[in-house]
């Protein structure tokens, strides 16, 4: 272990609210349990959960840190008796239950991954929250094949930029929406072959009129509403479609009817609060699957913008401007 200071600056939530309550303060290191590394934290991601949580919609899972942050890169200074595969030294990336707005954070040592070869640690830590989500919902649970249609809503998300690039890195053919002209042309340097304005046209009919009326077979939807619906208007026979947010809120009024002709499945998870030997699972799946691919350069998370921790404020504004294409990164310490 290395010698380490009795305490560290952290982002904590002062009330829920906006961006403003967002306040630095002065806190104890976390303790290392056993089977934890702790991580001085050099890169943390930014996600929508984080928004969430700060406006008191999303509270941390029991056992959790307070603090916002669910995805960090940085270097190993203390491991846990029963830690192996971690050595203090190591650069990694890792999922967290929260804790990520801070100089150092504790996470479940299977929850953690090397950083790619060839990767920045900045680049890193844009990698988990994202990765994992993806893997789980549109791999593992919908089993998106070679040759198969996928959807991702929300293109120009970090899940969205995610999902297109594995995707297409698996043999799918990729159809994505975004919001405005400028993200079209990001989105396809990006692997996508087909992006809708969802603000100019249906996507339902788009992707009808260009599959010949088949639709498309995975979904991957973090909007809800009246998306419900239309997603299985846009759904082939036996598609299936994984819920993961309801930015938009729930529906009150499908038909379900078409989702019994159409055969399909309509699914749904949230990640942070499975337990660690799942969370590490698809750690594994990724380590084996994926970060090949992402050090041979086939893969790499688009930054939108970075921010320093002393500006977490400025990075909720920006995720809720929703004009980002890809991740908001916070750079922490020197």
């Amino acid at each position: 272990m290395q010698n380490l200071p009795d305490t560290m600056t952290v982002v904590a939530i002062s009330e829920p609210g906006g961006p403003e309550v967002l306040i630095l303060e002065q806190r104890a290191l976390p303790d290392v349990g056993d089977g934890d590394i702790l991580i001085r934290v050099e890169a943390a991601g930014v996600n929508r959960p984080d928004v969430l949580q700060r406006m008191g919609a999303y509270p941390p899972p029991r056992g959790a840190s307070d603090l916002p942050g669910l995805e960090v890169a940085g270097e190993v200074v203390a491991v846990g008796a029963a830690v192996h595969g971690h050595s203090v030294g190591d650069q990694v990336t890792a999922l967290c239950p929260g804790g990520g707005y801070a100089e150092y954070c504790k996470v479940p040592a299977g929850h953690a991954l090397p950083v790619p070869a060839g990767m920045s640690v900045l680049e890193a830590a844009a990698l988990p929250e994202t990765f994992f989500t993806v893997w789980t919902n549109v791999f593992d649970r919908c089993g998106l094949r070679e040759g198969e249609r996928f959807l991702v809503h929300g293109g120009a998300s970090g899940i969205g930029t995610c999902a297109i690039q594995l995707a297409k890195a698996f043999g799918a053919e990729v159809f994505t929406t975004v919001g405005s002209s400028e993200k079209i042309e990001a989105m396809k340097t990006l692997g996508a072959d087909h992006v809708i304005n969802y603000r100019e046209q249906a996507f339902e009919k788009v992707i009808l009129e260009v599959t010949g009326g088949q639709g498309v077979d995975v979904i991957l939807d973090m909007v809800g509403g009246d998306y419900v619906e239309r997603n299985w208007k846009a759904a082939a026979i036996e598609g299936r479609i994984c819920q993961i947010a309801t930015l938009n809120g729930v529906s009150h009024d499908v038909n379900f009817s078409r989702l019994m002709v159409k055969r399909l499945t309509h699914t749904g998870t949230t990640l942070r609060p499975r337990d660690d030997a799942f969370k590490s699972a698809i750690a594994d799946s990724l380590r084996s699957r994926v970060w090949p691919l992402i050090e041979s350069g086939q893969i790499k998370p688009l930054i939108d913008s970075t921010f320093p921790l002393s500006e977490a404020a400025e990075a909720h504004r920006r995720m809720e401007s929703s004009g980002h294409i890809g991740k908001i990164v916070m750079t922490v310490g020197s």
